[in-house]
C-alpha cells in the first residue's frame, strides 16, 4: 500500500496537475506546441514501456525477487525528476522531455514488479479492496503534495501569495516557474522516503534467482510460451485487449486534462493545484467505496460503470469553453467573478472533473484485481507485464491521436476529442468478457 502512497504524486504533480500543465503553457510559446510535444513525450515513453514491461515481468518470474528491479528503476526515477528543476521558461524544451520520458519509463516499470506481488501477498478474496485502499492511499499522497505546493510554495503571480496567504517558503518566483519546478525534486524525495518500508517489512520470492543471463533467456522463453496460451485463454485476452484500448484513453486524460485546462481557461499553478486537490478527494471516498463494493458486486461491475462515468465526463469536459458547455448547447456567463474559477465555464468545468475524480481510481484499481483474480501465483509476473503491455501498447496512440488530430484542426478541444473513442470502445468489448476472466472455456 506505501509503494502507491509514495509513486502517486509523480502522476498527481507532474504528469498530470503541475509540470505538465507548466511544460505545456510556459516552455512553449504557443500552448497548441505545448500540447503537441508533451503528446510526443507520452507517446515514446509508452513504446519504450509497451515494448519492455512483458519481459521484464517473465524475466521477473523467473529471477524470482522484485526488490531490485524496483530499486533500480527507483534511482533512474528520482534522478530525473531532480533535473526537472532546471526546465526554466524559455530553456529547450528537449531535456525536460527526455527527462520526463525517463521518470515515466522507470515509474511504469516498477509499478509491474510491484503489482506482480500481489497474488503472492494478498488473497484472491482481499485482492480487490486492498488494491483499491492502497490507490487510495496513493491519492491522498499526491493531494497532500498538492496542498504542500499551492498552500506553501506556489504564489500567485498577480499577488505573489500562496492560497494561505503567505510569502512561497524559500522564495520561490513563480514568474520564473519555479513553484511548479520544485515538483520534480519534492516528488523524488517523497518517492525515496516512502518506498522504504517496501524495501524494509514486505515479503519478497525467496526462491533462487537464477544468473540474469539464463533468467533472461527463461524469461523470453516463457514470455513466449505465455502469448502462445492466450490462444487457449480467451476471457484473459479480451480482458487485455479491452483494457489495451480503454487505458489508453485513461491515461491520456490524466495526462492531458490539465494541460488542456490551462491552454483553455489560463489557470495557473494555484488553479491547476486547487483543481487537483479537489480532484484527488473525490478520488479517495470513490477508491474506499470501491474497496467495499468490489468484494460485494466483483472487479468487472466496478471497472464497468468507471468507464461509464468516465466517458460521460470527457464528453462534458471537452464540451465546455468560455461562455459554453455541451457543444454550445447550454450557453453560460461569461463574466469573471473574481478569485479562482470565477467564470461559469470554470465551474462546469470542475463538475465534470468530479465525475472523472469518482471513476479514474476505481477503474485502475479494480483492473488491478480483475486481472490478479484470473491468473496464478506463479504466473503473476509474466501476466501482470502483459498487463503493463495492455496499458500501453498502444499508448502511443491516444496522446499522438490527440497530439496531431489538435495541431491539423488547431484545436485542443477537437483534439481530446480522441480520448473519448478509445473509452467507448473499451467498455464495449469488456462488456462482452468474463469475470473472472479465467473462466472463459479453452479453445
Amino acid at each position: 500500500m506505501l509503494f502507491d502512497w509514495a509513486a502517486q504524486p509523480f502522476f498527481t504533480v507532474i504528469t498530470t496537475f503541475i509540470f505538465a500543465p507548466y511544460f505545456v503553457s510556459r516552455l512553449t510559446a504557443d500552448p497548441v506546441q505545448g500540447q503537441a510535444v508533451w503528446g510526443y513525450t507520452l507517446t515514446v515513453s509508452g513504446i519504450i514501456i509497451a515494448v519492455l514491461s512483458p519481459v521484464l515481468g517473465a524475466i521477473a518470474d523467473a529471477t524470482g525477487p522484485r526488490k531490485p528491479w524496483i530499486g533500480f528503476f527507483a534511482v533512474i526515477k528520482i534522478v530525473s525528476l531532480v533535473m526537472l528543476w532546471f526546465a526554466a521558461p524559455d530553456s529547450p524544451i528537449l531535456y525536460p522531455a527526455i527527462f520526463l520520458a525517463l521518470a515515466t519509463v522507470a515509474a511504469e516499470f516498477s509499478i509491474v514488479f510491484n503489482d506482480s506481488m500481489m497474488t503472492r501477498l494478498v488473497s484472491e478474496k482481499e485482492v480487490g479492496r486492498i488494491s483499491n485502499i492502497a490507490w487510495g492511499l496513493g491519492y491522498l499522497g499526491g493531494m497532500i503534495v498538492l496542498i504542500a505546493v499551492v498552500g506553501f510554495l506556489a504564489g500567485n503571480p498577480a499577488t505573489g501569495k500562496t492560497a494561505f496567504g503567505a510569502e512561497p517558503l524559500f522564495a520561490l518566483d513563480p514568474a520564473k516557474g519555479e513553484d511548479a519546478r520544485i515538483t520534480g525534486p519534492i516528488s523524488a524525495v517523497w518517492y525515496l522516503l516512502f518506498i522504504l518500508p517496501m524495501f524494509f517489512f514486505t515479503p519478497d520470492a525467496t526462491k533462487a534467482a537464477m544468473p540474469l543471463g539464463r533468467a533472461a533467456a527463461t524469461g523470453l522463453s516463457d514470455l513466449k510460451g505465455t502469448l502462445g496460451e492466450l490462444k487457449e485463454r480467451p476471457g484473459i485476452l479480451r480482458f487485455l485487449v479491452a483494457r489495451m484500448i480503454f487505458q489508453d484513453g485513461v491515461n491520456g486524460l490524466l495526462a492531458l486534462g490539465g494541460t488542456f485546462a490551462a491552454g483553455m481557461f489560463a489557470w495557473q499553478t494555484m488553479e491547476l493545484g486547487i483543481y487537483g486537490i479537489i480532484l484527488n478527494i473525490v478520488a479517495i471516498g470513490g477508491c474506499l467505496c470501491a474497496s467495499w463494493l468490489d468484494a460485494r458486486l466483483g472487479s468487472k461491475t466496478i471497472v464497468v460503470v468507471s468507464l461509464v462515468c468516465l466517458t460521460l465526463a470527457t464528453l462534458g469536459i471537452v464540451s465546455t469553453g468560455p461562455g459554453f458547455t455541451l457543444f454550445g448547447l447550454l450557453t453560460l456567463p461569461t463574466d469573471d467573478t473574481g478569485g479562482l474559477f470565477g467564470t461559469a465555464a470554470e465551474k462546469a468545468y470542475i463538475l465534470y472533473g468530479l465525475l472523472v475524480g469518482i471513476a479514474f481510481g476505481p477503474v485502475q484499481a479494480s483492473s488491478r484485481s480483475y486481472l490478479a483474480r484470473s491468473v496464478a501465483v506463479e504466473e503473476a509476473g509474466r501476466y501482470f507485464g502483459l498487463y503493463a503491455l495492455s496499458g500501453r501498447a498502444t499508448s502511443f496512440l491516444a496522446p499522438a491521436s490527440v497530439a496531431t488530430i489538435t495541431v491539423m484542426a488547431d484545436s485542443a478541444r477537437i483534439g481530446m476529442l480522441a480520448l473519448v473513442a478509445f473509452l467507448a470502445v473499451g467498455l464495449i468489448i469488456l462488456l462482452r468478457t468474463p469475470y473472472p476472466a479465467h473462466t472463459a472455456p479453452r479453445v
